[in-house]
């Protein structure tokens, strides 16, 4: 009932029965109509207030017309990226802490640095030798800063540097006798290198298969090439097969010490301090500096002329 009345009472006003109020589709609805206004006051208002915007929000790359992406590496145009990124990391990190106290180079933490074809196979770049021994020479002097005051960062770029390997464990190969009673020895000096076979018997020497004083033309290089023997007085109880190659005679004489001490050592591991007494079982390091572009040799420079 109360339904029927609200109905009946629309109907009594012709003014509503016009206009009705009940809900149309939003879709049948007109849209209402908006009559503006305009003033000339008004629009400048509005370009003053926006004009006020456009000046407050920084529109970037403004009146730029060539741009490119900035690179993330300063590396980026370099041939080799990657390692120069871990060189300028490495020599910033030197520049920042050269001035720690350092210790020598025996009482620094001993590290089994990483070889030239290890870190070219590592970062898949053709690294030259002389770059990466520059790189290697300041990983050597962070290495010398003293552990309790080294700095963590420090550490980890160090880290780079290592094989993961445990250098304690890394021990030679010792030299055994074969069932001939031979003992192998190798030994090098300079550009020569030397392979000894030594065997007990009655002191006869050859050396690729020539007795020792037609190999060896010097008394001082004969002399060397049996000093092993000499030095332990056991001359006469081996004998020596030596084959050797490159380099000169003095470098013969003296990879031929080597190797023979090195065999020795395997017949009678008494010797071995005897022999590093005499000086016979240290690898002598030294070679030739090598000739430089400019140079007459590897220092000597030719004469200055004025005309």
């Amino acid at each position: 009932m109360a339904t029927v009345a609200n109905g009946l009472r629309q109907l009594r006003c012709p003014r509503q029965l016009k206009s009705p109020r009940w809900h149309q589709p939003a879709w049948n609805r007109a849209a209402p109509l908006c009559i503006r206004t305009l003033s000339n006051a008004a629009r400048a208002d509005e370009v003053a207030n926006s004009t006020v915007l456009v000046d407050s929000v920084q529109i970037p790359y403004q009146g730029v017309t060539h741009a490119r992406t900035v690179p993330a590496t300063p590396s980026y145009f370099s041939r080799e990226p990657q390692f120069n990124d871990l060189y300028i990391r490495i020599s910033n990190l030197l520049t920042r802490y050269h001035h720690l106290p350092t210790v020598s180079a025996g009482e620094a933490p001993q590290v089994p640095w990483t070889k030239l074809e290890e870190i070219r196979a590592q970062m898949g770049e053709p690294i030259k030798a002389s770059h990466y021994a520059k790189v290697l020479r300041v990983a050597k002097r962070l290495n010398l800063i003293e552990p309790s005051l080294r700095p963590a960062e420090v550490k980890i770029a160090l880290q780079d540097f290592a094989r993961d390997i445990n250098p304690f464990l890394n021990m030679p190969i010792p030299i055994t006798i074969d069932k001939f009673g031979r003992a192998v020895g190798v030994g090098k000096r300079k550009a020569s290198t030397a392979r000894a076979f030594v065997v007990e018997g009655t002191g006869e020497v050859l050396v690729n298969g020539k007795p020792l004083n037609e190999a060896f033309g010097r008394v001082h290089d004969r002399e060397s090439a049996l000093w092993a023997l000499t030095a332990t007085a056991r001359l006469d109880k081996y004998n020596a097969w030596v084959l050797v190659e490159g380099g000169g005679t003095t470098g013969q004489a003296e990879a031929i010490t080597l190797a023979v001490a090195k065999a020795l050592i395997a017949h009678e591991p008494a010797l071995k301090t005897a022999l590093r007494r005499a000086g016979c079982i240290t690898r002598d390091p030294r070679t030739v500096e090598r000739k430089k572009h400019g140079h007459v040799k590897a220092r000597k420079m030719p004469a200055w002329v004025k005309r």
